[in-house]
């Protein structure tokens, strides 16, 4: 069960990287996009603006739109791995005193409300996928079907939900064993 979860954190967060410097890429051209076009209507009288105003050079429609997608399904693909290794920001200022088995039960305790936050979240983003497969809407430009982003999002946060609760069951048993069994973060 280790390696599988470790291997669907991974995973998870190869995609959603893969999504995001797309979304970078994608953003950067829009934006170089919109600054050509604006220097050709700046200058119509002269080559240059003729040039790019008969190009059609301009901002990619849509940007807005798959970046409001994207970035929501990459903030749940990166979840699960951050997760795994433990790696969320922690303020241990007055439990940095307690003694070791009483910092792996609070772990523990934190993994577990963790979890629950993160299945809750899931299940909403579920119901709001259903809400929006059902009613058809679409996106303002690119008319693409809302419930595709919510489903995307819907996949990591399936993952991030199976690899919080697998986490959660590791610090119980960590602080129950006092054996590591998650990567130390």
């Amino acid at each position: 069960m280790h390696r599988l979860v470790k291997w669907l954190s991974r995973a998870s967060a190869v995609i959603g990287g893969i999504v995001l410097v797309g979304l970078v890429v994608l953003t950067t051209l829009s934006i170089i996009g919109r600054e050509l076009s604006k220097l050709g209507h700046a200058w119509p009288e002269g080559w240059l603006g003729q040039m790019l105003i008969a190009s059609g050079v301009d901002e990619i429609n849509g940007t807005y739109e798959l970046t409001e997608a994207g970035v929501a399904f990459a903030i749940f693909a990166f979840f699960p791995v951050c997760q795994f290794h433990g790696n969320h920001a922690t303020v241990d200022v007055f439990t940095s005193a307690l003694p070791r088995r009483a910092l792996g039960w609070l772990r523990a305790f934190w993994e577990l409300v963790l979890a629950a936050i993160i299945v809750f979240i899931s299940l909403r983003l579920y119901e709001g996928m259903l809400r929006y497969l059902g009613n058809g809407e679409t996106t303002l430009f690119l008319q693409f079907p809302v419930w595709w982003a919510y489903a995307a999002s819907v996949g990591a946060s399936i993952i991030a939900s199976l690899t919080s609760l697998y986490c959660a069951w590791a610090r119980i048993a960590e602080a129950a064993t006092g054996r590591a069994i998650l990567p130390k973060g």
